[in-house]
C-alpha cells in the first residue's frame, strides 16, 4: 500500500442482521391493521402484529427483559446488540388487570432470557371473547437506530419462525 491507498480504499461498514422470531403462534398481520393508533401509526415503533392461535408468549430473541407489566399483557426486551422490542398482547388488555394472563418468567431470579423461553401463558378463549382485539404487536421501539426492517408474512410457529430481520 502506498500513501494514496487510504484515499481510494473505502472502509465498508459492516451491516449487522438480527432475526426476531415469533413470540406467539399465529398469522402475521401488518402493523397498520392493528385497531389502535399507537401501533398502526407506529407511534411506539415499527414492526408487525400476530393474530394468535397459541396460548404462550415466548422470548423472540436472546436478551435482557426490561419490564414485564404488572398486568402481564406486555413486556420489553433488549437484544445484546441493543435492539429494543416491545411485545403487547391484544388491544386495551391492560384493562383486564391481569385476568387472562399468567406470568411464567421470574424477573426476581434473572432478567436474562433465551429465545424460546416462556414469558407469559394466556387464557386465549377468555381473551378472544373479552378483548377489543387479540392482535399482538411486536415492535422495535428504538427504530431510529435501525437501517432497514424485513417483515415476514404468513403463519408462524412461536420460537421457530422468523417474523422480522433487522439491519443495523
Amino acid at each position: 500500500m502506498n500513501i494514496f491507498s487510504n484515499f481510494f480504499h473505502k472502509k465498508s461498514k459492516k451491516i449487522e442482521i438480527t432475526k426476531i422470531f415469533a413470540p406467539i403462534s399465529g398469522k402475521i398481520i401488518e402493523i397498520e391493521k392493528v385497531p389502535d393508533v399507537v401501533f398502526s401509526d407506529k407511534i411506539v415503533g415499527d414492526g408487525i402484529a400476530i393474530n394468535p392461535v397459541g396460548n404462550i408468549i415466548l422470548s423472540p430473541v436472546d436478551g435482557i427483559i426490561g419490564k414485564i407489566f404488572d398486568t402481564n399483557h406486555a413486556f420489553s426486551i433488549k437484544t445484546y446488540n441493543n435492539i429494543e422490542l416491545f411485545i403487547h398482547f391484544g388491544i386495551d388488555t391492560i384493562n383486564f388487570k391481569g385476568k387472562g394472563f399468567t406470568r411464567i418468567f421470574d424477573l426476581e431470579k434473572t432478567n436474562v432470557v433465551k429465545k424460546g423461553e416462556i414469558i407469559i401463558k394466556l387464557d386465549l378463549d377468555f381473551l378472544k371473547k373479552s378483548a377489543k382485539s387479540i392482535y399482538t404487536p411486536i415492535v422495535i421501539s428504538n427504530i431510529d437506530k435501525i437501517k432497514k426492517i424485513k417483515k415476514y408474512k404468513g403463519n408462524v410457529i412461536a420460537g421457530i419462525d422468523p417474523i422480522l430481520e433487522i439491519y443495523k
